[in-house]
């Protein structure tokens, strides 16, 4: 009896000292919210664009198959070495400015690029989703989003890896709605993933 007893005592002892984790921390897809703000440089790059800022098909998320990972892995490494990074306004001369980048873009612009060659090798527009996130030093970032059945991927211009959300180190704000894409929600477990990013 008194084994028995020690072999419960040690086991709650474990229990008690396990570190507790955020239940919304490394889940594989981000949970949105309510819709929000739209930032400022896409309102008038929709403006501009207005035929690629309205209601989308809904579809369910796109299969991440081997076929996919090549597609999105070469996109997004030919984008990364192709446009040179500058800021807008070294381009046009204003301070925030999105649009389809020729040679030199910032990060809104790489995002863009990088989203219209994927719809236009048959990724739907509702898995390819513009994110606002905060880089860990507090400057604003802006990444491209691919939901997928396995979990929702970020195409980075600072990186040429594609990751899952949860694995980079940002912390995550908002991002075009999946049915709207003039449309912005938030990212409600967005801001548990810096802390996780950084252990």
């Amino acid at each position: 009896m008194r084994i028995k007893g020690l072999f419960v005592a040690l086991a709650a002892i474990i229990v008690m000292s396990t570190p507790a984790m955020p239940a919304t921390q490394n889940t594989p897809s981000m949970v949105v919210g309510d819709v929000t703000s739209q930032p400022i440089g896409h309102y008038d790059f929709c403006q501009r664009y207005s035929n690629e800022c309205g209601p989308t098909r809904e579809l369910m998320p796109v299969s991440m198959t081997p076929e996919t990972w090549t597609l999105i892995s070469q996109v997004n490494l030919y984008v990364n070495k192709t446009i040179t990074p500058a800021t807008d306004q070294d381009i046009y001369g204003v301070e925030e400015y999105w649009a389809y980048p020729v040679t030199a873009g910032d990060c809104e612009d790489f995002a863009l690029l990088k989203r219209r060659m994927l719809i236009q090798r048959g990724i739907p527009t509702s898995d390819l989703l513009m994110t606002v996130v905060r880089k860990p030093d507090g400057e604003g970032h802006a990444v491209l989003t691919l939901r997928t059945a396995q979990g929702d991927y970020i195409l980075d211009n600072l990186s040429d890896d594609i990751k899952l959300w949860y694995q980079t180190p940002y912390s995550y704000i908002k991002r075009q709605a999946s049915y709207n894409a003039g449309r912005w929600v938030t990212i409600e477990n967005g801001r548990d993933v810096l802390v996780g990013a950084l252990k």
